[in-house]
């Protein structure tokens, strides 16, 4: 089915549809991994994207049960060079075009993504709109103008968790009583960690849990004191999508909590993290999103290809006064990655070390966390 790509310069694109009649909208990014278009798909960070893989042939291992990221799929829809309906993988239960007619999110190929992806490079990831119905592309660059800025959007909250939760078996056990420190059954046995959800992915909690930690997953709105009520050995703040600077409930309650306990943050609970200790974070001109992104660690000087997914990031010189001291930075364009505070226990990072998909160089982080919990008890 014919579909244009309409963007909000006014640039258009043919393509056509593989999951059949549809219109949608939302800001065109690029990703640069080769696979793990499901993993992507599924990642609450993406909420309010329309996806654009640069690999060009998507769809020839299907989709399983086992490779997602949340509950359902957060991408507003996928944008692909070439789709492969004829899927080959022990592991597939369908085809990718299933999957996405399921949950009625749009996928389009036969669409040049190498002129797309150069030319939000050039211009800067904008807002798009896709649709099946093409008479009129001028009526569409129109929509697409109308359609809200990410900056400014708090996303987190359409993401979050309603309820607590517990993690098994990739399945949210929701949590029916008031919270408090009696819901850690493996109290002394693992350490106790507080997941604040702002789009969490669940192969963080995976690997929390790989590092002997029992993990509660709570809403993004919970106040500092529920989560001292709790008394857990950790605070985990967790990826998400949008703007930071608007989630200001979570800023304070970050604020609340530095010094409380150990607090380890990525993605979005990194940029969180720097505006609770006094800084800002900017909109990057196309942002960083795939699994190869080369990283330097400040303290080791090594260098981590990295997972990443993001829009925003930290201004360092706005925390020049906040007794930080920056872990990592970005070797393209030398932004930054992490921090680490020299006074409190607090550790944040910029991409995303529990990868899926993606290289697995920064899952040390995981260790560190659980270390810096372990020095806080002694």
């Amino acid at each position: 089915m014919k579909a244009l790509l309409a963007l909000e310069d006014g640039r258009i694109f043919s393509c056509r549809s593989f999951t059949g009649p549809g219109e949608v909208g939302g800001e065109v990014v690029f990703n640069t991994s080769m696979t793990g278009y499901q993993e992507i798909l599924t990642d609450p960070s993406y909420r309010g994207q329309m996806v654009t893989m640069t690999y060009p042939l998507i769809g020839n291992y299907g989709v399983n049960r086992g490779d997602v990221e949340s509950s359902r799929i957060q991408a507003s829809a996928l944008i692909v060079r070439e789709y492969q309906d004829d899927y080959s993988n022990w592991q597939a239960d369908m085809s990718l075009a299933d999957y996405l007619k399921a949950s009625d999110v749009v996928g389009i190929d036969e669409l040049d993504t190498r002129a797309l992806t150069l030319h939000l490079r050039t211009k800067g990831a904008m807002r798009g709109i896709i649709s099946t119905d093409v008479a009129n592309p001028e009526a569409l660059v129109e929509k697409a103008k109308a359609l809200p800025s990410m900056e400014g959007c708090d996303l987190a909250s359409q993401v979050t968790t309603e309820k607590a939760y517990r993690l098994v078996k990739d399945t949210p056990v929701y949590i029916n009583e008031p919270l408090s420190a009696d819901l850690f059954a493996a109290r002394g046995e693992k350490k106790s960690v507080v997941a604040l959800d702002f789009g969490i992915k669940f192969n963080i909690i995976r690997l929390l849990e790989a590092s002997s930690c029992e993990v509660i997953v709570v809403p993004a709105t919970t106040p500092a004191d529920v989560v001292k009520a709790m008394n857990p050995d950790g605070v985990f703040l967790s990826n998400g999508p949008g703007d930071p600077e608007p989630v200001l409930y979570a800023v304070e309650t970050v604020k609340s909590l530095i010094g409380f306990r150990p607090i380890f943050g990525i993605c979005l609970g990194h940029q969180i993290m720097s505006i609770a200790l006094g800084g800002k974070t900017y909109k990057l001109k196309f942002g960083h999103r795939g699994g190869n992104q080369p990283v330097q660690n400040t303290a080791t000087e090594k260098v981590e290809i990295t997972s990443q997914n993001h829009g925003f990031a930290a201004d360092m010189d706005s925390l020049a006064n906040a007794d930080v001291d920056v872990s990592h930075i970005n070797l393209n364009d030398r932004t930054v990655e992490g921090l680490r505070h020299r006074v409190h226990p607090v550790l944040s990072v910029q991409y995303h070390p529990e990868a899926s998909p993606g290289p697995n160089d920064a899952q040390y982080l995981f260790d560190e966390f659980v270390s810096m919990m372990d020095r806080f008890d002694s």
